[in-house]
């Protein structure tokens, strides 16, 4: 939703996703603000009420890990850049435009959500073949590549092979994508295990920086909306609390129990608001010093 102080900036809104909302400064063409919203979505649904505090959290958290990965991000840095509002600086980045990939590039270092689906039913995950026997939660071999294409607004992205992406971005890129994806996330991962955190997957967006060429990490990046977090406690335990993960998944099970997807999902209730809003920050304060 737009901001009142914003357009007084000169910033216009430009595009609103399901979380995020995109503004664009006429005098400064190469940079875009990046809000990103307390909006919760689950089922390809935005949902009422939101989580408070999510979209600072979320920010906070890019902001982090961007500092942590020897990869080129989309933030803008340097003198005269436009002015934030105050109102909106803590969940706010100031980006430079770049020539985004159609290709979200999902990495798993363990077998779940819609891999785990997929390999019920083909024992592969995206064309890659896995062992037999394999249960949900499962650690694989090694962490795989799985990318998905990116559709259009309004339209449900979709699982693809390697293969494919080399026809959407050509053979060089669709390599790019996938070494880079594969080296943050074994960063991650090494990272997030020194504070007891199982990173058991995420998705990464990339584009290419139209002044330098270099490929460049952009949107949000290892959050717990683009990430499955475990507490490797739990996990080592077993249990039925083995998979609770460090994000929405507290919406999703309710939702799922209430709602037959058919007409308006309904109104989360306060007490599910308020252990989805925790879990988001326990897993701010579990990887951040």
């Amino acid at each position: 939703m737009p901001v009142d102080a914003l357009p007084q900036l000169g910033w216009q809104h430009a595009y609103s996703g399901k979380v995020r909302d995109l503004y664009e400064h006429a005098e400064h063409p190469a940079l875009m603000l990046v809000i990103a919203s307390d909006r919760v979505s689950a089922f390809d649904h935005v949902l009422e009420p939101g989580i408070p505090g999510k979209g600072a959290l979320l920010t906070e958290l890019s902001r982090w890990w961007f500092d942590q990965l020897d990869m080129p991000n989309h933030l803008a840095v340097g003198d005269h850049l436009p002015e934030v509002p105050a109102e909106v600086a803590d969940r706010a980045m100031l980006v430079r435009r770049l020539d985004m990939h159609p290709v979200e590039c999902v990495v798993r270092g363990y077998l779940s959500g819609s891999g785990w689906v997929e390999y019920q039913a083909t024992q592969s995950v995206c064309g890659i073949p896995l062992p037999a026997g394999l249960r949900d939660g499962d650690q694989l071999p090694e962490p795989i590549y799985t990318p998905a294409w990116k559709a259009p607004m309004g339209e449900h992205d979709e699982n693809i092979t390697f293969e494919r992406s080399v026809e959407l971005v050509g053979a060089p890129v669709a390599a790019a994508l996938r070494d880079a994806s594969l080296a943050i996330f074994a960063r991650a991962s090494a990272l997030a295990a020194e504070r007891g955190v199982i990173l058991a997957d995420t998705k990464f967006e990339f584009g290419t920086d139209p002044g330098t060429g270099e490929l460049t990490l952009a949107d949000e990046v290892l959050t717990s909306d683009s990430s499955r977090y475990w507490d490797a406690e739990l996990y080592a335990a077993g249990g039925p609390s083995r998979l609770d993960s460090f994000d929405k998944q507290i919406v999703r099970n309710w939702l799922a129990s209430h709602w037959d997807r058919t007409g308006t999902p309904p109104a989360l209730p306060p007490e599910i608001v308020s252990r989805t809003a925790a879990r988001y920050r326990e897993l701010l304060a579990r990887l951040t010093p």
